[in-house]
């Protein structure tokens, strides 16, 4: 048997180092690199764009030109988890705890060198495992059932709640509130829509990329608007070289942390549909409590950034298990892995660890070199990457803006998903300064559905709650039950020792949090009643949600109340307290930006997009950003020309169909270029 892996691992090997092969693998990791730097694309869109161009090519360098795009993928993610504060997925939400933070600081050169470093560990670590596992790893898979399942999604939920400052209570209460995100739209097993508002664009859910776009990007894009400052708020320009090599070194110090992480999330990585999900949060977690001090986590702690990038590379070894071996995709970029498979004559089955074990260890081979191939790439290519931290805020903005809406227009070319990417991001930038966490509403309303239908199963089949005593399940609600514990522990230490919170919410404003958490309040209310019309199956998640959320909700209600009534005897009236606090809320420079972004809208319904973003380019650099006439007129066109060509021609978008547009269809001569059509 061991004679024949090893034979296998050597053919597989054989397989990659031809000429021809080679050549599709390096284009396959520029274009991954290119695709996990800008926002809202991401590895799947990667591997959809590529899938057409694989019919006719071997089975070798078809994987070659796809495993090395969507394996590169996740290391160029950082870029924008580190210098702007978004994660390029749900699974690098992590990332941006503690990366974003030392941007700020200047130190972006160095938490881009580790987080590339610990990248390649990972992926190779992954690789590892993949290779190791395939044939021992078959009925680890099969003993996660629906309870398993369910339990392991409450743990993620549990740990991304208890990593958010110094209030685990509104960690838990952002999770309800994206578990209620989640009930939006039909549920899996029944035909009864829910909380839609009698809108069409609802039905099918809400998608995931406009939300996270809107939390994350626009709260921050928005900073730096009104303060016009650099990302990196210092001011100083850094020896990125130096800052650098200052990252590999923090990588290889912290060799244990990265390994430990990489095994975690390559095994993490091989449950279907959670994987991605929560793997960032689990080795972000298992980082924060193996620490002495954690009160640097969530301010620019380099170990926040090793544990989640070794994590987030690592995954996508393991995620190829079943996908291989059982022909169970658990994501959008292993389904069309899998459907590339298929279509190039091979059969995800045992087959793969029998007659086709050389090919399948070639997809090892692939997989670990691809992540060293990218980071070496991008590792050369920093030093320019980093000056964006460097930039002057309003001339940041603009670009930013266009391939936020861009990215949100990708998923479904609705004007709905910037309707919804618009709206999310007046909730982040509520959250935000009020001292809500983030990220448990986005791992929320991923998991939201998952958990919904393990539960129902689990409850099915068992008849009842029986489930709960299944040994693996007992086993992850221990771990929950310590998560939870240590992390109250250490929320109890910080505040004793004055030390500032770990995790992302660490701004907190009384009167914002306040409003924020009443209005929360109000929809787990309004949600809990609203489903007592449904049928039992359809309500009984969505009750399930709404009871405990209405009563966290308004344990930060009463917090908030008490914070306020502490500062009002320090400013002896009301109305100064809350102008204080709206004062320090930016609220009056943030409604104009707003106005900005509602104007993109406006103007998209009128003009259609390949005019509203150049026109909004334009008149911000001109009239908040006071630019010359000329850089704003050239930066206006250079959106255009990403517009039309990279998205129109390359990307192949369909765009609004805008009332000018459809007037100019109706007089332009027939044979005029889709391009010049608006």
């Amino acid at each position: 048997m061991l004679q024949t892996m090893l034979e296998a691992l050597i053919s597989g090997l054989g397989l990659i180092f031809q000429w021809h092969v080679l050549a599709y693998f390096a284009l396959g990791c520029v274009i991954g690199i290119l695709m996990g730097a800008i926002p809202g694309l991401g590895g799947a869109i990667g591997l959809v764009l590529l899938l057409p161009f694989t019919f006719s090519m071997e089975p070798v360098s078809a994987f070659a030109l796809l495993l090395a795009s969507w394996a590169s993928t996740s290391t160029s993610g950082a870029i924008t988890s580190v210098l702007l504060g978004i994660p390029a997925t749900a699974a690098s939400q992590a990332t941006v705890l503690d990366g974003y933070p030392m941007a700020k600081r200047g130190e972006s050169a160095r938490a881009l060198g580790a987080a590339f470093t610990s990248s390649a560990i990972g992926g190779v670590c992954g690789a590892i495992a993949l290779g190791v596992s395939l044939p021992l790893i078959l009925p680890v898979i099969l003993a996660f059932e629906s309870p398993e399942t369910f339990m392991l999604g409450v743990l993620g939920l549990a740990m991304v709640g208890s990593l958010s400052g110094r209030s685990i209570v509104k960690g838990v209460a952002a999770a309800m509130f994206g578990l209620l995100l989640a009930m939006v739209g039909f549920p899996e097993s029944q035909a009864i829509p829910r909380y839609t508002f009698n809108t069409l664009y609802l039905l099918d859910q809400l998608p995931l990329i406009p939300v996270l776009l809107g939390l994350f990007a626009i709260p921050e894009i928005m900073e730096l608007a009104i303060k016009n400052v650099s990302i990196a708020r210092t001011g100083e320009t850094r020896d990125t070289r130096h800052g650098l090599m200052i990252g590999v070194r923090d990588a290889l110090k912290h060799w244990w942390l990265v390994l430990r992480c990489s095994v975690i999330g390559a095994y993490v990585g091989m449950l279907p549909g959670l994987g991605a999900s929560i793997v960032g949060w689990v080795t972000y977690g298992h980082a924060m409590q193996g620490a002495k001090d954690q009160s640097e986590f969530g301010q620019g702690d380099i170990r926040g950034v090793l544990a989640p990038e070794a994590a987030n590379n690592a995954l996508r070894g393991g995620a190829m298990i079943p996908t291989v071996t059982m022909g169970i995709p658990g994501s959008v970029g292993t389904a069309v892995l899998m459907g590339a498979l298929i279509m190039l004559g091979l059969r995800p089955g045992p087959s793969m660890l029998d007659t086709e074990l050389p090919m399948t260890f070639s997809f090892v081979w692939m997989i670990a070199f691809a992540s060293v191939i990218a980071t070496v790439i991008l590792l050369g290519t920093v030093e320019q990457v980093a000056k964006v931290a460097l930039l002057p805020g309003h001339m940041v903005v603009p670009g930013v803006l266009l391939f936020v809406y861009m990215g949100a227009w990708l998923g479904g070319s609705s004007m709905g998903d910037w309707v919804s990417c618009t709206f999310f991001g007046v909730v982040g930038f509520l959250m935000k300064r009020g001292g809500w966490p983030r990220p448990p509403v986005i791992l929320a309303l991923v998991l939201g559905g998952i958990l919904e239908g393990s539960f129902q199963i689990s409850t099915r089949v068992h008849q009842g709650v029986g489930w709960l005593n299944r040994p693996i399940v007992i086993l992850l609600m221990l771990i929950i039950v310590v998560t939870l514990f240590f992390a109250a522990r250490g929320v109890a230490k910080q505040k004793m020792s004055g030390k500032p919170a770990s995790g992302e919410a660490t701004e907190r404003n009384p009167a914002i949090s306040l409003s924020f958490s009443i209005v929360l309040f109000i929809l787990f209310v309004w949600a809990g009643i609203t489903s007592l019309t449904w049928t039992p199956p359809v309500r009984q998640f969505p009750l399930i949600i709404s009871i405990p959320g209405a009563v966290l909700s308004f344990m930060v209600i009463v917090q908030d109340l008490m914070l306020l009534l502490a500062a009002k005897k320090n400013t002896g009236m009301w109305r100064k307290t809350f102008r204080e606090a709206f004062e320090d809320a930016w609220l009056a420079q943030a409604l104009p930006f707003f106005g900005y972004l509602i104007s993109i809208l406006l103007l998209t319904v009128i003009v259609g997009q390949k005019l509203a973003m150049p026109l909004f380019i334009c008149a911000y650099l001109l009239r908040w950003g006071h630019y010359q006439k000329r850089f704003a007129f050239g930066y206006a066109l250079a959106g255009w020309a990403i517009l039309v060509f990279f998205y129109g021609q390359v990307m192949g978008l369909l765009f609004h169909p805008s009332y000018l547009a459809i007037w100019l269809q109706s007089v332009l001569p027939a044979g005029t270029p889709d391009w010049l059509i608006l």
